[in-house]
C-alpha cells in the first residue's frame, strides 16, 4: 500500500538522512562494532547535518520542528541500515523532551547549544541492578544538602553511558514517597565520584554503547534538578508514548527491510533445481509476513499521524510497541530460517538483524508490561 502520511519536505529530508549514512556512518560502521563504541566524531556530524534537536527551539541551535514524522524518518533509514549504535532516538526524542519541556532557562542555555551540535551527548539512568522497570524499587538517592544534593547509587543498561556527557539521573528524595517520591537530577561527565564501569558485553547492537554507572557521594548542584521535585514519575509518564512509538517504528521498519531481502533471496537461492520461491510453503510464509506487515505498518502510520498532531496516548503507544516489536521478533526468526545456513552468518543482514532487533520486545518497556498497560485501562 501507498503510504500517505509524508510530503516533499519530509521525503527530502529522507534523502538527507539517507546521505549521512553512507558517508557518515556505513563506512566506519564495522569498526565501531569491534570498538563497541561510536565515534564522538559521528555525533558531531550529525550536529552538523541537522539531524540533532530537531524540536529543539532555533534560539538554542535546533531544527524548531516539533513534527514528529522527521523523527520517524531519522529511525526508519538508521533501522534499515542496520546502524542502530549512533542513538540519535534516544538523544531526539526521549531525552530531548525532558530538557526542552522541563528545563529552566538557565539550563537551556547551557545544555541546548552543546545537545544540537554533538559536542554534549546524553543518555537517561532509570535502570538498576535490583530493580528493572520498577520505579518504586530505585534505591538511588539524591539527598538534599543545602546547596546541593548529595547522590548515591547504581545504575545498568544505560545507553551512550560512556560517551554521555550528561546523564538525566531518576534518583530518589523523598525516601518514604515510593514512585512518587523521585527527582531527576541531572550529572555532567568530570563530576567527582561520578564513575563509570564496563562497556556491557551484549549479544547485538554492538556498537553502541551500554554501561554501567556509579554515584558515590556525587555532589550535584541544585541548580540541577530538571522539573519538579518528586515529580519525576509524571515527568517519565508524559514521555513514554513517544518513547514506544520510537521503538514501534523501528521495529515495523525492521521487519518490511527483513522481508525485503529475504524476499529477494528466495527468489535468488535455488533447492532441488528450482527457485526456493518455486515452493509453495515458501510462498505461504512470505504471504504471511508480508500480510502481518502491511497491517501492521497501516496501524503505526496512524500512531505516527496522531503522535505528530499531539493526540496519541499511553495505551495505543503501548499496543503499536507491543505488536510491532513482537513482529519484529517473528519476522527475523522465520527470515532466518529461510536463508538457512547463510542466514547464522553474521556476514548476511538477516543474522545481524536477528540479534540487534532482539531487545525490542524488552528496552522501552517490555511487552508483558504494554500489555499491562492495555490490560489495565480496558477494565479498569
Amino acid at each position: 500500500m501507498q503510504r500517505q502520511i509524508f510530503t516533499e519536505e519530509h521525503d527530502a529530508f529522507r534523502e538527507t538522512v539517507r546521505t549521512f549514512l553512507t558517508k557518515e556512518v556505513l563506512p566506519h560502521y564495522e569498526q565501531w562494532e569491534k570498538d563497541g563504541i561510536v565515534s564522538r566524531g559521528a555525533w558531531l556530524a550529525a550536529g552538523r547535518q541537522g539531524l540533532l534537536g530537531l524540536a529543539v527551539p532555533e534560539e538554542y541551535g535546533g531544527g524548531g520542528n516539533t513534527d514528529y514524522r522527521y523523527s520517524a524518518v531519522l529511525a526508519e533509514e538508521f533501522t534499515q541500515a542496520g546502524a542502530p549504535g549512533l542513538a540519535l532516538g534516544l538523544h531526539n526524542d526521549i531525552i530531548g523532551p525532558y530538557l526542552t519541556g522541563l528545563g529552566t532557562d538557565e539550563q537551556k542555555r547551557r545544555w541546548l547549544p552543546g545537545f544540537c551540535s554533538g559536542e554534549i551527548i546524553t543518555a537517561i539512568a532509570m535502570t538498576e541492578p535490583g530493580a528493572g522497570s520498577d520505579l518504586q524499587g530505585i534505591r538511588t538517592t539524591a539527598e538534599d544538602k543545602g546547596d546541593h544534593w548529595l547522590l548515591n547509587g547504581s545504575k545498568t543498561f544505560i545507553s551512550n553511558g560512556i560517551l554521555a556527557d550528561l546523564v538525566v539521573v531518576v534518583a530518589k528524595t523523598t525516601p518514604q514517597g515510593g514512585a512518587k517520591g523521585l527527582s531527576l537530577i541531572v550529572v555532567e561527565r568530570g563530576a567527582e565520584g561520578f564513575e563509570r564501569g564496563r562497556n556491557l558485553d551484549k549479544i547485538g547492537q554492538k556498537s553502541q554503547d551500554t554501561a554501567e554507572l556509579f554515584f558515590n557521594d556525587v555532589r550535584v548542584p541544585k541548580e540541577n534538578l530538571l522539573g519538579e521535585r518528586d515529580g519525576a514519575f509524571i515527568h517519565l509518564m508524559t514521555n513514554l508514548a513517544q518513547e514506544r512509538i520510537g521503538i514501534a517504528v523501528a521495529g515495523i521498519a525492521a521487519a518490511e527491510h527483513l522481508l525485503e531481502i529475504t524476499t529477494q533471496y528466495v527468489k535468488e537461492r535455488e533447492a532441488f533445481g528450482r527457485p526456493l520461491s518455486k515452493l509453495q510453503h515458501i510462498r505461504f510464509e512470505i504471504a504471511e509476513m508480508a500480510t502481518e506487515c502491511t497491517v501492521t505498518r497501516t496501524f503505526v502510520d496512524r500512531c505516527i499521524v496522531e503522535h505528530s498532531d499531539g493526540g496519541l496516548d499511553a495505551v495505543h503507544a503501548s499496543m503499536a510497541k507491543w505488536w510491532a516489536t513482537e513482529l519484529q521478533k517473528r519476522v527475523a526468526d522465520r527470515c532466518l530460517q529461510l536463508h538457512g545456513g547463510y542466514g547464522y552468518m553474521t556476514e548476511y543482514p538477516v543474522a545481524k538483524a536477528f540479534t540487534d532487533g532482539r531487545i525490542q520486545t524488552i528496552y522501552g518497556g517490555t511487552t508483558e508490561i504494554m500489555k499491562e498497560i492495555i490490560g489495565r485501562s480496558l477494565l479498569a
